[in-house]
């Protein structure tokens, strides 16, 4: 079962986000605590949104996917960027992960968003493979670019030129 994520689920997807960081194998990057994910899920201000992903039989969380919107000036409509899907790996194969992705696929579709988009690494062969299963592809041509840390910092202090 899929279902929008509430207050109480925010220990769960926590400790999900750590199990993620860990099968990246980049589990020091996880740095987020979970009174900052309360504020961005659920907070006056949301800039996230979050379903979880309930084995039936048990009742118990096996899966989570966390987005936020994003909006296409060429486009001129909203899409929803997903940055994080997960299922533990005891469920994997019991099409928990296709379900949240259709259930995002859906909202699309519902609020006339034009894309739904995410990010994939490069070595991740069974999530890659689970995602062309699905139809979604990737977009070769395209280079992921990021300020962080340090050189965000610096570019931050920069004065435009006038």
């Amino acid at each position: 079962m899929i279902r929008e994520a509430t207050p109480a689920d925010v220990t769960e997807i926590h400790a999900m986000i750590r199990e993620l960081a860990e099968y990246e194998r980049l589990p020091d990057e996880a740095r987020a605590t979970t009174d900052q994910l309360d504020d961005a899920l659920f907070g006056p201000h949301p800039a996230a949104f979050a379903h979880v992903a309930e084995d039936e039989a048990t009742g118990r969380t096996v899966g989570f996917a966390l987005w936020f919107r994003n909006f296409s000036t060429w486009n001129g409509t909203h899409g929803i960027y997903l940055e994080d899907l997960y299922v533990r790996p005891e469920a994997r194969g019991g099409g928990h992960g296709k379900a949240l992705l259709t259930n995002l696929a859906r909202i699309c579709a519902e609020r006339g968003y034009g894309r739904l988009e995410w990010s994939v690494l490069d070595w991740n062969e069974p999530s890659i493979a689970f995602y062309k299963s699905l139809g979604a592809t990737p977009m070769d041509g395209w280079t992921v670019y990021r300020l962080a840390g340090d050189a965000l910092a610096a570019a931050g202090a920069r004065r435009p030129a006038a």
